[in-house]
């Protein structure tokens, strides 16, 4: 999720808990080698064993065409020591497919192919190697097609986008087409797209026969949502089924998170972008957290770093007293 969920992000959700691993924002790889701190800059975890603070391991994704390239920059980063290689052949960024990157791949079954077996063959076979794929470019038509040549190449597990680059992020997801690829592939599959919630996260497993869920703007919205899947799962009692966060990440306890973002922001983005970042999730909270609505109110014309971060302050004392 590029340009939202990046390392700093991922610190924060991590530490409320309920993550197996984390996928990076795409690297794009365009004709040559990157340099270490090309990598690092984006997966910095890779200094900490490919691990965020909270020890959730991360797994680099390349996103790119030219197979060749991708498998030397994939060696890289199995040397530097990345909890595996992911590929992107699920961006449906416009700009991304222009320059065959992405989703636009779909079409081409036999790059994809050649992509995974060029990166799976430059790494130790002890690094995994996986892919996430949306169901098609303009259509589904070769969605099957498609996880078959990513099986056959030698991938060790697929995610699946229930939808595709023609359906960008319009609700619904289609998980009822992730069915119809586990009936023609036996390598894992990760249902990803429109899980918001509990009930949303058991509906998509029934719908498509998947255990495994990849979540990434409910996540965002609902940082506590992996914590209460994994409560349900236990058979815990009081946990709704339409929002956990009220009880897995209540408000009090995101506050601290949201200033170490704020603080980790500081050491990479730009005083003037900065307000942006923070304001960004707060958008995204709104949609699980009636606090985030008020918080967003307050900060939505501040623009002064300075004021960003009193405002932060002055807002955990204030729930600091209430509790």
């Amino acid at each position: 999720m590029e340009g939202l969920l990046d390392h700093s992000l991922r610190d924060a959700l991590t530490k409320v808990g309920g993550v197996d691993r984390c996928v990076s924002e795409f690297i794009r790889v365009t004709g040559t080698l990157l340099p270490y701190h090309a990598f690092e800059r984006v997966v910095p975890e890779l200094r900490n064993h490919s691990r965020t603070a909270a020890g959730v391991p991360v797994r680099a994704q390349l996103l790119g065409s030219d197979a060749q390239c991708l498998a030397d920059n994939a060696a890289r980063l199995a040397e530097m020591g990345s909890a595996g290689i992911d590929l992107n052949f699920g961006c449906p960024a416009k700009t991304v497919n222009l320059h065959r990157g992405g989703a636009v791949l779909l079409d081409e079954p036999e790059t994809v192919a050649r992509i995974v077996a060029a990166v799976r063959r430059a790494v130790p076979a002890a690094v995994p190697v996986s892919a996430k794929m949306r169901l098609g470019y303009k259509d589904d038509s070769r969605a099957e097609e498609c996880a078959q040549a990513i099986e056959a190449a030698g991938a060790s597990e697929l995610v699946v986008h229930a939808r595709t680059k023609a359906h960008g992020y319009k609700p619904p997801a289609y998980w009822e087409r992730i069915a119809d690829l586990r009936a023609v592939v036996q390598l894992p599959l990760i249902a990803n797209g429109e899980i918001w919630t509990v009930a949303d996260a058991l509906r998509c497993r029934q719908v498509s026969g998947c255990v495994d869920l990849m979540i990434g703007r409910g996540m965002v919205a609902d940082p506590g949502l992996c914590l209460a899947i994994q409560a349900h799962d236990r058979g815990l009692k009081g946990y709704s089924l339409s929002s956990g966060a009220d009880r897995s990440a209540p408000w009090a306890r995101l506050l601290p998170l949201m200033l170490q973002f704020w603080q980790r922001v500081a050491l990479h983005v730009a005083p003037r972008h900065r307000a942006g970042r923070l304001k960004q999730w707060l958008n995204y909270l709104r949609r699980s957290y009636p606090e985030a609505q008020a918080a967003f109110d307050e900060v939505r014309l501040l623009q002064e770093p300075a004021l960003v971060e009193q405002w932060l302050r002055r807002e955990m004392a204030a729930q600091s007293s209430v509790s």
